[in-house]
């Protein structure tokens, strides 16, 4: 599915406002009423990664727009102690609203039951917790992640050789999602592709040692990296060493498929360094996050149903999730001016 050109969050809104539109707009059904001084509390999950650190700098230019009625957001640093203690601070600040990003989903639903005895809706971006009540998840489908990896690489090996796969931390559901979806697609359709499953618990430096160990063990003919932003760079420093980092029309060249869509991953597939990755919206998660959470200020609700931007709004134990579109980027479309990676500084 393709991602169509950004338009600024504040466009949006404003849109949203002037036209009078209702929830419909972006779901089916719903009721509106005025979000008055209502402030919205905003946390980043990380600062160690460029697909997160993009994914901030997309919010903090709305905050700062002043058409977002938020507080100076936090940075719970991959920590969940931080987490809750950040929310804690947000909402003795007055947030009415909360948009977050947990990255160990098992781990907060204690906050989140908390913040709903407080009638605190909650937005989760990227990633969605595995208990507690939720607003809205903003996500894209992280089974298609694992499954467009698996065929794009069994396709690219015509079915046969060894593949190391760099899973999150399996505490994350993006993590459990892609590694699940990955392992059952080659299982399926390519039970004659090794695949090696390395835990890396999103970690750069675990993933170089564990591909350390496996190019010791033997030949490696393809790589899933599910983060770019923190593999890539130890990933290619590593193959450059081994005297690995080839482009594509060499024998000796590993196949690499990624996840994240950062500048970096584009730098590498138009060097011939890597061959695809697929572009994780970190424009449209930081547009549709704060999206929600206005409308969340706003009394809005949302039903299950096709959107008008190209997703899917489904109902998930917990609440609802909104999946975005992610699009598999190769060298014939690294250039496509749509994907966000494209679009900045822009």
């Amino acid at each position: 599915m393709r991602l169509h050109r950004t338009s600024r969050t504040v466009l949006a809104l404003t849109a949203v406002a002037a036209l009078g539109l209702s929830a419909a707009a972006c779901g089916r059904g719903g009721s509106k009423s005025g979000s008055g001084d209502k402030k919205i509390g905003i946390d980043f999950p990380r600062s160690d990664s460029d697909f997160w650190n993009s994914y901030a700098k997309y919010v903090n230019a709305d905050v700062k727009s002043g058409s977002i009625n938020a507080l100076p957001p936090t940075n719970s640093n991959n920590q969940t102690d931080v987490l809750v203690s950040n929310v804690s601070t947000l909402t003795g600040q007055g947030a009415k609203v909360i948009l977050i990003a947990p990255q160990d989903t098992g781990a907060i639903a204690s906050t989140l039951e908390n913040l709903a005895s407080k009638h605190i809706p909650v937005i989760s971006v990227d990633t969605r917790p595995d208990k507690g009540q939720v607003y809205m998840v903003v996500r894209a489908d992280n089974q298609a992640y694992g499954t467009k990896a698996c065929q794009f690489l069994g396709g690219k090996l015509k079915g046969t050789g060894t593949v190391v796969e760099f899973e999150g931390d399996l505490t994350s559901i993006n993590g459990r999602d892609r590694s699940q979806a990955f392992g059952d697609c080659m299982s399926k359709n390519y039970p004659n592709i090794k695949v090696e499953a390395e835990p890396t618990n999103w970690e750069g430096d675990v993933a170089a040692s564990k591909l350390q160990d496996a190019l010791n063990a033997g030949t490696i003919n393809g790589i899933y990296m599910q983060a770019g932003g923190v593999f890539l760079a130890p990933t290619l420093a590593l193959l450059q060493q081994k005297h690995l980092l080839v482009p594509p029309t060499d024998p000796k060249h590993i196949t690499i498929i990624s996840n994240d869509g950062i500048p970096a991953e584009f730098q590498a597939i138009k060097a011939g360094q890597i061959d695809a990755t697929i572009s994780q919206p970190a424009d449209l998660y930081a547009k549709y996050g704060l999206f929600y959470a206005q409308a969340a200020a706003e009394g809005k609700t949302f039903s299950p149903g096709p959107t008008d931007h190209g997703s899917t709004i489904i109902k998930i134990p917990n609440g609802l999730e909104d999946q975005l579109p992610a699009p598999l980027v190769t060298a014939a479309n690294v250039d496509d001016p749509s994907l966000w990676a494209n679009q900045l500084g822009k």
